[in-house]
């Protein structure tokens, strides 16, 4: 029942919002988001402690790696849901409930992801999101976010339909083989006797299709203008939760992969796309005037390394895992706190946002310490994901991929650094007065912070046990 109730609870609180007349829903709409937002994640937490049973005969249920995503995304939506608080108050988007619905109704597509052992019904729960998103990058009804939108539908599109060849390809691999068709533990259990053939098809338009939704590289172009249009909140969820349960998608048929003793084969094409992802962030990063920008191809640097730690295997599977959560967080964290200063100034570009330290100082030295969190430097958490992944090259014998991703990470954070460091700590065009900061858009990213720095020094014992068996899933091992 808690795992229906997972996808029931937003689904229902979205139809609610989208059904009261906006006059009427204004004075409560907030509320009920910040509710849902707040039962999902208490939800979320019953299943570390008790686990809950398969729900229609095994097509959801819940494993390490669903679990961690599932997290992610109920602990990302809720930081949101604050910060939403604040935005609300500030800045009405044209059809509230709609915005409302839209979000609440993310959440359901994103659980029903995290907890889908049925590949096709994860494949149904990405597309849902893809709906669910779109009117919440269109809040500002002008020509700019009609062409972000209108982008990132085309090239999603595009994606989910390689991504569903990929799902017919692998229906046929299994024609014959003992199983439930398209169920991931009997998929894994018999993976041996796949067809090889179609197989290899469907790993590579599963790959593509799903890794069009995480925006690697090629695939990446919808991600600048898409997180330069939307609402901040929006960005920071999409390039939170939304890669993360793409992420999944990838990792699950990696996982059939390697069960099926094809790591020769999956494992240089994940590299390949975790490599180019790291090059083309590295060059547009450099000489960027817009932090949301800036942050969308962050982003893609950082799709990139979770594939290549997927590619790597070993340890590096387990660094992957890790950078899931860490990246999720952090990413979250830093498009909040672009949020609060567009709020205050208007404007996303370094020029117009000079001196926050002295304007929006809390905001300020949030993005001061986001910079470091987000490129790896101790003690946050994406140092100790990276420094695994790092090891795990020097592990397979691939000492040239290490020096190449730390020459990129180099110039990523050269890139980064010159933008905000410019924006927190630069002179401002004039004396701007110290604008006053609303406790509801510093609590989300307050608290994301603070996670990613509890998981550079110390991981929980339960997560700790979630990520060892999420790595041996994907055929990695734990450090």
């Amino acid at each position: 029942m808690r795992l229906i109730a997972l996808c029931m609870l937003p689904a229902l609180a979205a139809a609610v919002a989208l059904a009261v007349p906006a006059r009427r829903f204004v004075r409560w709409r907030i509320g009920v988001l910040v509710a849902v937002a707040a039962a999902h994640l208490a939800l979320v937490a019953t299943l570390w402690v008790v686990p809950a049973l398969p729900a229609f005969g095994g097509w959801m249920a819940v494993d390490a790696l669903g679990l961690i995503v599932l997290t992610l995304a109920s602990v990302l939506f809720f930081a949101t849901a604050l910060h939403t608080v604040g935005y609300l108050r500030r800045e009405r988007p044209r059809g509230g409930r709609v915005f409302v619905g839209a979000l609440l109704g993310f959440l359901c597509a994103t659980s029903l992801v995290a907890l889908s052992q049925h590949l096709a019904l994860l494949w149904v729960g990405l597309e849902a999101t893809t709906f669910t998103v779109a009117p919440l990058i269109f809040h500002r009804h002008d020509r700019r976010s009609l062409e972000a939108v209108w982008k990132y539908l085309l090239i999603s599109s595009v994606g989910i339909a390689l991504a569903l060849l990929g799902i017919f390809f692998l229906a046929t691999a299994q024609t014959g083989v003992a199983g439930r068709p398209l169920v991931l533990s009997d998929l894994v259990a018999h993976a041996r006797d796949l067809h090889p053939a179609w197989l290899h098809a469907a790993f590579l338009f599963l790959a593509v299709g799903f890794g069009t939704k995480m925006g690697l590289a090629p695939m990446h172009t919808w991600k600048p203008d898409t997180y330069g249009e939307a609402p901040s909140l929006v960005s920071g969820l999409m390039a939170g939760s939304l890669t993360s349960c793409a992420f999944l998608g990838v990792a699950r048929i990696t996982q059939v992969t390697m069960a099926a003793g094809m790591g020769a084969f999956v494992q240089p094409v994940l590299i390949g796309f975790g490599l180019l992802s790291l090059a083309v962030a590295a060059v547009f990063i450099i000489g960027q005037g817009d932090i949301k920008r800036l942050l969308a191809y962050s982003s893609v640097e950082h799709m990139g390394v979770l594939v290549l730690g997927l590619g790597l295997g070993g340890i590096g599977a387990y660094g992957t895992v890790l950078h899931v959560l860490n990246n999720g967080l952090a990413k979250a964290w830093l498009f909040l706190v672009a949020g609060n200063v567009v709020l205050a100034t208007g404007s996303s570009a370094a020029a117009s946002n000079r001196g926050l330290v002295r304007t929006l100082p809390v905001s300020g030295a949030l993005l001061v310490l986001g910079l470091f969190a987000v490129t790896g430097s101790p003690p946050f958490g994406l140092f100790l994901s990276e420094f695994t992944i790092l090891r795990s090259a020097f592990d397979a014998g691939h000492p040239w991929i290490a020096v190449t991703m730390l020459l990129f990470l180099a110039i990523i954070f050269v890139g980064m650094a010159v933008l905000i460091l410019e924006m927190a700590l630069g002179e401002p065009e004039s004396r701007a007065p110290q604008a006053r900061e609303s406790w509801w858009l510093l609590a989300g990213p307050v608290g994301l912070a603070a996670a990613v720095l509890m998981l550079g020094v110390y991981i929980p014992g339960p997560l700790q046990h979630a990520l060892a068996i999420a790595a041996t899933a994907l055929g990695g091992s734990a450090p």
